[in-house]
């Protein structure tokens, strides 16, 4: 009697010269046939949904010339799911893929065939363009806005740390001036010494320095989501990047008659300005008082001496494109009168004795804003859309990164704003009326 073979299908009937590897083949590939059987409905839903409203049209999907390989539509959607999945590390997703055929499948990739490897994974996103993947951003931000779920009127601009995989950054490293800046990691030779809150209690503020890099991000203050992103090294000041970002962003989508929000380290005079003149906007953005001491002001906007006398004005000059206010001590032509708290510039012979003080004339726009207004406390708050996107962020498995250069640190950092995105097109276009937020509940109810 010939021997027979189970399959899902049925019983296949075999002459016994069929050696065991041809019964494997055969076996494996009945399977393949019914690869859902080992994927979660909701979440293979989930995926399918996700890559039919991606956008890759204008990508490349192979080289013109040499070795194929494999599809690069493949490699963007299965990096997709290892954000999504809130993989941190190239392994996870191999494994991942491995044991869910059916979302290897929908990534595009042949399943009859072997998948990438880890190298092939970490090989693309080194040597990817970026250019390409930011177009993909910028295609999904525009079709969001067509939807009228983006909008430019109240735009935040928050960064976020990226830790470098370096042992200097592990907390149980007891190495000897580990966040010296000379001493430079050998793991990734890209990345730079940076600083970087570590309590958000204004009363309890800590402050911890890492090895790594930063995540500038423009959020829509009102939908939550992302409209611009750039990926620095982490020495690089927040302030800085500002400007550089603003215009990016307006060359696609226009951010006029904008509000732009952003924490104190975003005070400098010249955002101020370039943002009114360039966009017609308006900035909503806390004093930093850089150590600086507020003098006691009477009413009139006179200072109080350290005697407690009002000082009186003494004119005014210009310093680095800024106009101060002199005052100096009251009774300082005075000939018989001696200082009530003895002051040590009192008496020093001259004619202009006693204590001055400066106050800067806020004929600048920085200065100029009414910090203590409910209009400025009620716009401020809405800032708080940075802090949840970037919390997020971190959940797609971006707080530490496993590669070790900044190619693949900007390219898996611009992959992980992409998932979120893509969440949101495909809850916007499917009509499903659940968040595009919430990523685990949509997968779980897709």
């Amino acid at each position: 009697m010939a021997p027979s073979f189970i399959t899902p299908n049925g019983i296949i009937k075999l002459s016994k010269s069929i050696h065991r590897k041809e019964l494997i083949v055969i076996y494996r590939q009945e399977i393949l046939k019914d690869i859902r059987l080992f994927t979660s409905q909701p979440v293979a839903k989930f995926y399918d949904s996700l890559f039919l409203n991606l956008d890759l049209s204008f990508v490349p999907e192979f080289p013109k010339t040499g070795r194929k390989g494999f599809s690069n539509h493949a490699m963007i959607c299965s990096f997709i799911v290892m954000k999504c999945e809130g993989f941190s590390m190239i392994s996870d997703l191999v494994d991942y893929l491995h044991n869910n055929l059916l979302i290897a499948h929908f990534c595009g990739f042949d399943i009859s065939r072997p998948l990438p490897s880890y190298w092939t994974f970490d090989r693309f996103l080194k040597n990817f363009d970026h250019e390409v993947l930011s177009k993909i951003m910028k295609t999904q931000v525009l079709l969001l806005s067509k939807e009228g779920i983006v909008d430019t009127s109240f735009i935040g601009l928050d960064s976020t740390p990226v830790s470098a995989n370096t042992s200097q950054n592990n907390p149980k490293s007891f190495l000897s001036n580990k966040f010296k800046p000379g001493n430079q990691p050998r793991a990734d030779s890209d990345c730079r010494l940076g600083v970087h809150t570590a309590s958000n209690q204004t009363n309890e503020k800590k402050y911890e320095f890492y090895w790594g890099y930063k995540n500038h991000v423009l959020v829509d203050c009102i939908s939550g989501l992302p409209i611009y992103e750039m990926t620095t090294t982490a020495e690089v000041h927040d302030a800085t990047v500002a400007l550089d970002i603003l215009a990016a962003t307006h060359s696609f989508q226009p951010i006029t008659d904008c509000i732009f929000l952003a924490d104190k380290g975003y005070d400098v005079k010249n955002i101020y300005n370039q943002v009114k003149e360039l966009y017609n906007g308006e900035c909503i953005i806390p004093l930093n008082k850089r150590n600086t001491k507020n003098p006691k002001l009477l009413p009139q906007g006179n200072p109080i001496c350290e005697a407690g006398l009002a000082m009186w004005k003494d004119g005014k000059f210009s310093d680095c494109g800024r106009t101060r206010q002199k005052f100096c001590c009251p009774l300082k032509s005075s000939k018989d009168t001696v200082c009530p708290c003895h002051h040590k510039n009192f008496y020093n012979g001259k004619k202009h004795r006693g204590c001055t003080k400066y106050l800067t004339i806020p004929d600048d726009l920085r200065l100029s804003i009414d910090r203590d207004s409910k209009y400025f406390e009620s716009n401020y708050s809405l800032r708080t859309e940075c802090e949840r996107y970037n919390s997020r962020f971190k959940n797609t498995g971006q707080e530490r990164m496993w590669v070790r250069n900044k190619a693949s640190v900007t390219n898996l950092n611009t992959l992980a704003h992409i998932s979120l995105l893509a969440v949101a097109v495909a809850a916007i276009t499917s009509h499903s009326g659940q968040s595009y937020r919430k990523l685990k509940t949509i997968k779980r109810i897709a």
